[in-house]
């Protein structure tokens, strides 16, 4: 059974609810989400950055979890809301990385998050293309654009993640196909065309 199937996402809801409680409950939580909040923020920001912002994350979460409020959407968007807030911070380094990308190309990078989504286009002179475009989306734009590439979000969850309406996701999405659309075999479309919707 996979983590967005609605008997988890009940069992999530209720986990957070029980540590009200008990403290000990939220470890489920943290075992179901960790290594794919960790594996998120890897893709994004680099291995060495993904130990410290998946920490803060599940600190934050575990601090707030008495806001948490399942009517707003599942446990798993509410983590991807909080993750994505701590990543705010390395908003600016995440702009410079896919800048020097663009500038110096995808071989030789840093594994990171560029390296992921280089791994869903052709390499080379598109790579360096892609990363360009990634640096000049707004920020609103280029998450919502990571979160169904690298996150697998629904448009859904993005929403409840983001705090945003959920045809603002369908808008920003739709936006970015238009900037990206004028790349070469840029892989990310077709992903973008099917995944995400729900």
């Amino acid at each position: 059974m996979t983590a967005s199937s609605p008997r988890i996402r009940h069992d999530d809801a209720q986990q957070v609810e029980l540590s009200l409680r008990d403290p000990e409950c939220f470890g489920v939580v943290f075992d179901r989400y960790f290594g794919e909040i960790h594996g998120y923020v890897a893709r994004r920001l680099g291995r060495d950055a993904a130990d410290d912002v998946a920490a803060e994350t599940f600190l934050a979460a575990f601090r707030s979890r008495r806001r948490f409020d399942a009517s707003r959407g599942t446990v798993r968007a509410w983590l991807y809301g909080i993750v994505t807030n701590h990543m705010n911070a390395y908003h600016r380094q995440e702009v410079r990385a896919y800048r020097a990308l663009e500038r110096a190309g995808i071989q030789g990078a840093e594994e990171g998050h560029a390296d992921r989504v280089a791994e869903r286009i052709d390499a080379g002179a598109a790579g360096r293309e892609v990363a360009g475009a990634l640096a000049k989306l707004p920020r609103g734009d280029r998450e919502v654009l990571l979160l169904v590439a690298l996150g697998g979000l629904s448009h859904a969850d993005i929403a409840a993640a983001l705090g945003i309406p959920y045809g603002t996701v369908g808008s920003r999405l739709n936006r970015v196909r238009k900037k990206l659309r004028g790349l070469a075999s840029v892989a990310l479309e077709i992903e973008l065309e099917d995944s995400g919707r729900g």
